[in-house]
């Protein structure tokens, strides 16, 4: 298939709605950067899901499911999802009720992404308990077991539009349990990786699904990356911030989507190289249109 893009949607994670004073400006911006995407060609819109900002601060945050919710009323074609919600904020039969309503009001356009769950402070914060990695990830395999089996038997609730269920999607790069879990029961999998990690991570998702006797180009491989265009490559990299290192690993420089238009084209390539089947891609002017409309007009036609 042709690489085809998503858009990672800012909702005040990284802090990138502390411009707004007012919250209601703040969260109708995101609903026009979403049906911007849409306009321009965008297969899916993705947002994070976490409960407060990084560093905490005053500035809106939203809740991703709710967000979710308004996104699924006001949109009619992209596809929607959270990258990804963590396994750990709500027990598996609450998260398969709120996805499959969500489903519903989307019309079948619902993708649901869980993860383990990373973020320390959040769980702080909120009263959660903060397992270790083992045990989190296998919680993360209990819960997906759950929610699917929730999906597919008659329950008390809609099971959502999309049969047999909702595609699942999982996220995170770790070769012997989370990509385990993604050919055991995924239909998609999320990497923030370079694209020749992409690429070698795929290439042992392959080897869990030949194990698990499963189609491995049943899995849609996507991959999130940041994204600047400028004059030049000088000019999109100075923007680059060290902190960036604690979302994309490496020399991230040398394949995040900063520089000019040839730049980013040929990087665009690599990752379809690596066997990228969508590209999720956030903007370094997160709130802007015109960001989203740059990058449709040169990538997407």
């Amino acid at each position: 298939m042709t690489m085809e893009f998503g858009i990672f949607l800012p909702v005040g994670f990284g802090g990138e709605l502390g411009a707004f004073d007012d919250p209601v400006e703040a969260a109708e911006r995101v609903i026009e950067l979403t049906r911007t995407a849409e306009e321009c060609g965008f297969a899916a819109a993705w947002l994070p899901d976490h409960l407060q900002t990084i560093p905490p601060s005053p500035a809106p945050m939203f809740e991703s499911w709710s967000m979710l919710t308004a996104l699924a009323r006001d949109t009619e074609r992209i596809r929607i999802g959270p990258l990804v919600s963590s396994n750990s904020y709500r027990n598996p039969a609450l998260q398969a009720k709120i996805a499959s309503t969500v489903d519903v009001l989307s019309r079948g356009r619902l993708t649901l992404g869980l993860g383990a769950g990373w973020y320390q402070p959040d769980y702080e914060a909120f009263g959660y308990d903060f397992a270790d990695a083992p045990t989190r990830l296998r919680h993360l395999r209990d819960g997906v077991r759950t929610i699917r089996e929730m999906w597919q038997h008659p329950t008390t609730f809609p099971r959502g539009v999309q049969q047999p269920h909702i595609p699942l999607m999982i996220a995170g790069g770790g070769e012997r349990m989370t990509l385990k879990i993604v050919a055991d029961y995924a239909d998609a999998c999320n990497v923030m990786v370079s694209p020749a990690d992409a690429a070698r991570k795929y290439a042992i998702l392959r080897e869990h699904c030949e194990n698990a006797n499963r189609d491995y180009d049943t899995i849609l491989r996507t991959a999130t990356t940041a994204c600047l265009i400028a004059g030049t490559d000088e000019e999109a990299q100075a923007a680059l911030s060290p902190a960036m290192g604690a979302f994309y690993p490496g020399d991230f420089a040398d394949y995040l989507l900063y520089g000019s238009v040839e730049t980013v084209r040929d990087r665009i390539a690599t990752y379809e190289e690596a066997g990228v089947q969508q590209l999720i891609v956030g903007f370094h002017e997160a709130t802007d249109p015109e960001a989203i409309r740059r990058f449709a007009k040169e990538f997407i036609g």
